[in-house]
């Protein structure tokens, strides 16, 4: 059986990141599996996990009172799913809804958010990791937006 530092040492998220880190971040860590059309968060509630996506595909949706849920980007396989753990509130900005059988690692946000104050190098390797996949996430949602609202001169 594999264990869980070796599994998201893999991940395309982790890739390169030193061994002793893993180590860390596998302490947080879990395996889990969501069905086809369940939740795995939902808009407003808390952040308290972060997840790595290992199979499948998951959708960001920003929910529209009285109208069809608004799909920001498509997720899949090597993503990072959620990153709201991070940054005061700690709410989920979106929802992610599982659009196949969808396997991720799971991390408890508090434990990851303690193991970051308590080890710096730590925490400042997940921050150069997590910064550009979320400049990738604005940008999707910012293209999504154009193409709602965008017009034609």
């Amino acid at each position: 059986m594999q264990q869980l530092d070796e599994i998201i040492g893999r991940h395309p998220f982790m890739e390169g990141m030193d061994p002793r880190h893993l180590a860390i971040i596998a302490g947080c860590g879990r395996n889990v599996v969501f069905e086809p059309e369940t939740y795995i968060f939902r808009e407003g509630d808390a952040a308290d996990h972060f997840f790595l996506l290992r199979h499948g595909r998951v959708a960001l949706e920003i929910s529209v009172p009285g109208k069809e849920a608004i799909r920001i980007q498509t997720l899949s396989e090597g993503d990072l799913v959620g990153a709201s753990w991070l940054v005061p509130p700690y709410r989920w900005s979106w929802d992610a809804k599982a659009l196949e059988a969808t396997r991720l690692v799971e991390f408890d946000a508090v434990c990851l958010r303690e193991k970051c104050d308590a080890d710096h190098d730590f925490g400042y390797e997940l921050m150069k990791r997590l910064v550009p996949a979320l400049g990738k996430r604005l940008q999707a949602a910012r293209v999504q937006l154009l193409d709602i609202y965008g017009t034609a001169d």
